[in-house]
């Protein structure tokens, strides 16, 4: 008889007489031996009731032990053998053969590998040992062996035991096999250490669930999935608190439910899913529905879900709550408009208290030339000098209006020769009104001769200018105004002709612009400034008015470094500017920024029996008082650039003690009192226009 044991103090294996074959019995009985043939069917494997004799294998005498029992074998089962053969040799997989009891009867080098047993060390031991001591304790191992053999299969995933002592992970299969007589003679078990799989597995699965808990987590969004089909299939804490509907309210339902009737009516929801799809994203603002029926104004984004196979599996819905910005924002824009309007509103006051200034100017010089002409004897050389004053006052009044029509742009255009720097000069109280006090002007003309273009339409274009030089700046700043001539070559600046040019520039130290917006710096309508500062015409005006003057307009900046704005004019031939001399007596100094009302003013002092001397500015009066020590009556205006009539005043009874000062201005006492305090009430102050008779009276009460 065979025997077969294991060793290392392994349980001896049974021993059973083997099938014996004579060697006279032919391959047929042989074959007879190995399996029955059906009736018009193959030959069905019978194995021989006898006990194992060892691992398998083929004998000398050509005999197979398929699962640890001999076989007579005939040719045609060579193939089985090479199987057996190659299954030994798989790495990747423990394969192996259990008893009936569950013993192990064979062992693969996927088997030695993954358990770490030898054969010799694990044949005719129970499956068992390879399960877990709580296992055992539950009965696990004979519940798989008996899964098998009652449903025919036994499949799990658990942890298993190495020799070692380690744990893995194992994918197991266990499938029972039957003789011929349907009689249990074994197992066969399929292990697969799939560790690292699990832990791929639970990485995921951690991953997902933080991701989850973080969805979850978000309340100020409402993130959920939908379906293919626009159903929501799941729901987060952000949802609940936005739509104010639990989970198990909106499961399975469209989320068109969310949707306003007017747009459910025009498809809004079905629309959002094919644009997502499409398109690959969906993104909105518009009113929603909550739970409660109310509504929110919600900012929407949809985008598509797609599997490997770029197979539609539905759509992230995110949708966020701005109900409160959305007013905010309306909020802000009706406080920005009512602010533009404010801002209209004191632009318009300012303009309107300029505009009467400049009229009380005028006025001014005609009822004082009336007054004149009534109370002074037939002195046609005098009157004469009055009624240029009147005429001259009265052009003025007839310029302003055009400088208000050219604001209006309803003005047309009159081309004429003009000195630009007298032009300037008396429009230079205009520009620096346009100035905050906390902003620095200075004018520097240099010899500039005379150009052909509109007066008021100049006067406006400087305007524009300085004001957007002011708005460039901000609080503070430097703004200068500069008239020189320049001798260009061909092409010299910006493909303008050569020649000789008269140049007037208006230049801020402000933010500067970049060069895309100098660019279309000229383009109508076109501005930088916020919403109610500018229409952004400005420009394009002065633009026009170079075209028209057949000059030309160059703007220079860059950020940082502020804005040059230059108007090249062609000068004329044989003209240069000269600045108009101002005669000067002594006895009383008469101070006024207006040419036409010093004129006249200085009349009125004559005629009321004083010798006269004029200055148009401060520092000119302080230059006088130190020429001429005898004057003593001072009479100066306000409002002036520069120095100021309540600062020349100070400085004038600083320097001459007993000096009489009497000051004018066109303006309201109480806009006066407002903008220089206390100063302004040491002084007598007489309103403009005044008559004749008015300036006697307060003189007479100076010098009482």
């Amino acid at each position: 008889m065979a025997s077969h044991a294991t060793t290392n103090n392994a349980a001896p294996a049974r021993q059973v007489r083997p099938v014996r074959l004579r060697p006279t019995e032919t391959g047929s009985q042989a074959r007879d031996l190995c399996g029955s043939r059906r009736a018009g069917g193959p030959r069905r494997a019978r194995i021989d009731q006898h006990v194992p004799i060892g691992n398998g294998g083929v004998d000398k005498k050509g005999y197979n032990c398929l699962f640890g029992y001999k076989v007579a074998m005939s040719q045609s089962h060579l193939e089985d053998d090479r199987l057996s053969l190659f299954i030994s040799k798989v790495t990747d997989y423990a394969i192996y053969m259990l008893s009936a009891e569950g013993d192990v009867v064979s062992w693969n080098a996927g088997a030695q590998r993954f358990k770490g047993y030898m054969p010799e060390e694990i044949i005719g031991k129970h499956f068992s040992t390879f399960y877990t001591r709580e296992d055992k304790a539950s009965g696990i191992p004979l519940h798989a062996l008996h899964v098998a053999r009652t449903t025919g299969k036994f499949e799990d995933e658990g942890w298993r035991v190495r020799k070692d002592g380690s744990l893995f992970w194992a994918s197991v299969v266990i499938d029972p096999i039957f003789g011929s007589d349907d009689v249990l003679l074994g197992y066969t078990k399929i292990t697969r250490d799939i560790t690292e799989k699990r832990r791929a597995d639970e990485a995921l699965h951690a991953s997902e669930e933080r991701f989850r808990l973080l969805v979850q987590s978000v309340t100020d969004y409402a993130i959920y999935m939908l379906s293919p089909a626009g159903l929501i299939t799941n729901w987060n804490e952000g949802a609940r608190r936005i739509k104010r509907l639990a989970f198990d309210d909106v499961k399975g339902s469209h989320f068109s439910r969310f949707y306003t009737d007017e747009d459910k009516l025009g498809g809004i929801p079905e629309k959002a899913l094919l644009t997502a799809e499409r398109e690959g994203r969906y993104e909105t603002e518009g009113w929603r529905v909550r739970g409660d029926g109310t509504r929110f104004w919600a900012h929407v984004v949809i985008d598509p879900v797609f599997d490997s196979a770029r197979k539609l599996i539905g759509f992230a819905k995110i949708t966020r709550d701005i109900t409160e910005r959305r007013e905010a924002a309306i909020l802000l824009e009706r406080t920005r408009e009512a602010l533009a309007q404010s801002q209209k509103l004191e632009a318009i006051g300012k303009l309107t208290g300029g505009i009467a200034h400049d009229f009380n100017n005028l006025l001014n010089v005609i009822c004082s030339g009336i007054d004149l002409l009534r109370a002074t004897p037939s002195d046609t050389a005098q009157h004469r000098k009055i009624v240029d004053s009147m005429e001259r006052a009265a052009q003025r009044g007839a310029a302003l209006t055009g400088q208000l029509l050219a604001f209006a742009r309803q003005q047309p255009l009159t081309l004429e020769i003009l000195d630009i720097n007298q032009v300037i000069a008396s429009f230079e109280a205009v520009l620096r009104r346009a100035v905050p006090d906390a902003s620095s002007f200075v004018i520097s003309k240099g010899p500039i001769g005379r150009v052909r273009t509109d007066l008021s339409q100049f006067e406006s274009a400087l305007l524009n200018l300085v004001i957007n030089a002011r708005d460039a700046l901000g609080n503070e700043g430097l703004i200068s105004l500069e008239t020189q001539q320049a001798v260009l070559g061909e092409n010299n600046i910006d493909q303008i002709p050569a020649g000789s040019y008269a140049v007037i520039s208006v230049s801020d130290n402000g933010s500067g612009m970049p060069p895309e917006v100098v660019a279309r710096a000229l383009e109508p309508f076109f501005t930088t400034k916020p919403v109610g500062k500018g229409t952004g015409l400005g420009l394009s005006q002065v633009y026009g008015l170079m075209q028209q003057s057949g000059g030309q307009l160059v703007i220079r900046s860059a950020l940082g470094e502020g804005t040059r704005i230059s108007l090249y004019f062609p000068a004329q031939p044989g003209e240069h500017g000269m600045e108009p001399a101002t005669p000067g007596r002594d006895k009383a100094l008469i101070v006024d920024d207006q040419p036409d009302v010093l004129d006249m003013t200085v009349a009125i002092f004559q005629s009321l029996g004083y010798e006269a001397v004029a200055a148009n500015s401060g520092a000119e009066a302080m230059h006088l008082l130190q020429q001429h020590g005898d004057i003593n009556i001072l009479f100066t205006d306000v409002v002036m650039p520069d120095m100021n009539g309540v600062a020349l005043a100070q400085a004038a009874r600083e320097y001459v003690p007993g000096i009489k000062i009497l000051l004018t201005s066109g303006y309201m006492s109480d806009a006066l009192r407002e903008q220089f305090g206390e100063p302004l009430v040491q002084f007598d102050l007489i309103a403009k226009p005044y008559r004749l008779a008015d300036v006697a009276k307060r003189l007479l009460t100076l010098t009482a």
